[in-house]
């Protein structure tokens, strides 16, 4: 009898060995869909600004450095006058910290937008990085043009409206097709593929030059109202002057003859 009952604790011991290890493999695989999904996402949106950003492989940059708040390297590819090619790089160190995936869309959507009303289409990896940190460009003709970068404003605390609104955009409209709307701009300023001769990147302060509330050019000051004249005090009212006492009436009065 023992004999059975020691078996049978045996078989029970063993069973359940052989289970822990089932159950281990099932709860391991439990963050394989929250790592797919945003795999999937990174690529939707480097594969929709791929065009902008040059190449495949800078707009994975831009859009792992922007999430993470890394810094970011972009090749840039130079055909050089003998026909040879060279390729230098361009470091930006994002203004903001990390960004959500629909944050880092709205950034480098503004962003192509900001350029494209420049005319400038088909940036280098230097004018990217004036439109997302900020930077002075110097055209062709000698003509500046000086760029807030939107990466910045957001640092300095505005709201994407705030500065969609400032460069002249609607935020919904920019959304739904960020490369349509980048184009309109350009058509919209009478500019197509302006040439850029110089880009400056230091001469442009970030956060701290930058006020939560743009100023207005030519505002009219607020004029001071002019104080209300005081009330003049009205006249008090001369007392009135008593009623004369009426002498008291003879309580009996003889009748004549009486």
């Amino acid at each position: 009898m023992k004999t059975k009952q020691l078996a049978l604790a045996c078989a029970i011991a063993l069973s359940t060995m052989m289970a822990v290890p089932a159950f281990a493999q099932t709860d391991t695989g439990s963050d394989t869909p929250t790592s797919t999904s945003t795999g999937v996402e990174a690529n939707r949106l480097s594969t929709e600004f791929s065009t902008f950003a040059g190449s495949d492989a800078n707009a994975s940059a831009l859009v792992n450095g922007l999430r993470d708040g890394t810094a970011i390297t972009l090749d840039e590819t130079v055909t050089n006058a003998d026909g040879t090619t060279s390729t230098t790089q361009v470091t930006i160190q994002p203004a903001t910290g990390p960004l959500g995936y629909g944050n880092v869309r709205i950034a480098l959507a503004l962003a192509e937008a900001s350029l494209a009303q420049q005319g400038i289409t088909d940036p280098t990896a230097e004018e990217i990085a004036a439109a997302l940190n900020g930077g002075t460009l110097t055209l062709a003709d000698g003509t500046t043009v000086d760029l807030n970068g939107v990466l910045a404003e957001r640092a300095a605390g505005e709201g994407w409206g705030q500065i969609a609104k400032a460069m002249g955009f609607k935020l919904g409209d920019l959304m739904r097709s960020p490369e349509a709307t980048a184009h309109a701009a350009a058509a919209a300023h009478g500019k197509a593929d302006v040439k850029v001769a110089k880009v400056d990147l230091t001469s442009h302060g970030h956060a701290a030059d930058h006020s939560s509330v743009p100023d207005h050019a030519g505002a009219m000051a607020k004029v001071d109202r002019p104080e209300r004249p005081t009330r003049p005090e009205r006249p008090e009212r001369p007392e009135r002057p008593e009623r004369p006492q009426i002498p008291d009436h003879p309580t009996n009065v003889g009748r004549p003859g009486g």
